[in-house]
């Protein structure tokens, strides 16, 4: 290795097969580890550099075993059978190669996630790129951690089904999930499993982020009955697909009186024709047609047919007539006025209502409201 022989002297050689102290080894290992990634190798060099890096491999002294891993951490010099062995070793030797080095092949870091400990696995998962073989043996394997770090790795490719695999292990780590959640691009299917899991902030990176269906939309909600219903009812103002959405809430049992009313309150008219129609069993332009244009009698009548409940019916039609009523702008204030008229017009019909119902209606209005109607409530309690 002529290179190499210029750079070091003899004495250089010598003290680093026989340096009296390990401090004395350790400095001459890395000046040579240092030439050694420096210059460039033909092939009779490259294979000199391997014998002398298992000499300095086998030494005792752990500061010599850790110039190596330093020095040639992402070195293409380290043959593969030094970065093994060194990947067993301590963790100050092992880290640095274990994170960087080009010398382990796929299956070599995938065993490692599998028999090494957690610091182990971590420093693999950070590695700047890790093939799907890496990835299936991290998801099996990983800790919480080392799961986590290779998830919020750009770097790291994952299959779906190691996904999935991530998810059945940690489904309850916000960490892990959140990883998951934020990567550039999911599956369809991972983005509808974590909608249910994660916190609100993360479920609505997935909404705005990644392409979900309109069922998976009606699933951003945590748990409580009420904040599900706001959520669908927004859904409700957002979705194009109005029929394919009142189609799944029906098959899943949730197209109920108060989310009707609830998305009516909010100026949702076609979510209320298609809802009715979907629980009537009329086509929506029938549907229409005895909401709007049939006289006093055709509300009533697809109303009934629908199956909602009688006790509901006055403040069904102070929604209808109030939306007949009223124009809209677009304006931020159209929900906040078409809510506020609603309520007087249900207060006021001569068909009153009972105070539970009232009660009913009004702690169910949509929160954006404003303040609280306190005031409107006794009032109406008192007539």
């Amino acid at each position: 290795m002529a290179t190499t022989r210029s750079a070091l002297t003899d004495e250089d050689i010598r003290t680093l097969v026989k340096g009296a102290t390990p401090d004395e080894r350790a400095l001459a290992a890395r000046k040579l580890c240092q030439n050694m990634d420096r210059a460039p190798l033909s092939d009779e060099d490259r294979a000199l550099a391997a014998d002398i890096l298992r000499v300095m491999a086998a030494d005792a002294a752990e500061l010599v075993r850790k110039a190596i891993a330093e020095t040639l951490r992402s070195s293409p010099v380290v043959p593969r059978d030094v970065a093994v062995q060194l990947a067993r070793d301590v963790e100050g030797v092992c880290l640095p190669l274990l994170s960087f080095s080009p010398a382990f092949t796929d299956a070599d870091l995938a065993e490692i996630v599998r028999l090494g400990g957690p610091v182990r696995q971590v420093a693999i998962a950070k590695r700047p790129e890790l093939s799907r073989t890496v990835t299936d043996s991290l998801a099996e394997h990983g800790g919480e951690r080392a799961v986590a770090a290779a998830c919020a790795n750009p770097g790291a490719d994952f299959a779906e089904s190691s996904l999935s695999r991530v998810i059945d292990r940690f489904e309850v780590s916000e960490r892990v999930l959140a990883a998951v959640a934020y990567r550039n691009v999911l599956p369809l299917a991972i983005t509808e499993r974590l909608i249910s899991l994660v916190t609100d902030k993360v479920r609505d990176h997935l909404v705005t982020h990644h392409a979900v269906t309109a069922e998976t939309a009606l699933e951003v909600v945590t748990g409580a009955a009420e904040r599900a219903t706001v959520d669908i009812v927004d859904q409700a103002g957002r979705t194009a697909d109005v029929r394919g959405l009142v189609t799944h809430l029906n098959a899943e049992r949730r197209l109920t009186a108060s989310l009707l009313l609830r998305a009516l309150a909010n100026g949702h008219m076609t979510f209320f024709e298609w809802g009715v129609a979907e629980l009537a069993g009329v086509p929506h332009h029938r549907t229409w047609l005895m909401i709007h244009d049939a006289g006093p009698l055709g509300l009533r009548a697809i109303y009934e047919r629908a199956g909602l409940p009688a006790r509901l019916f006055p403040a069904f039609r102070a929604a209808v007539d109030t939306f007949h009523s009223m124009e809209f702008d677009g304006g931020a204030k159209d929900q906040e006025r078409f809510q506020e008229r609603m309520l007087q017009r249900f207060m006021t019909q001569p068909e009153q209502a009972s105070r539970e119902d009232v009660d009913y209606l009004l702690a169910r209005m949509d929160r954006t409201a404003g303040a609280p109607r306190e005031a409107e409530r006794e009032a109406v309690m008192i007539g």
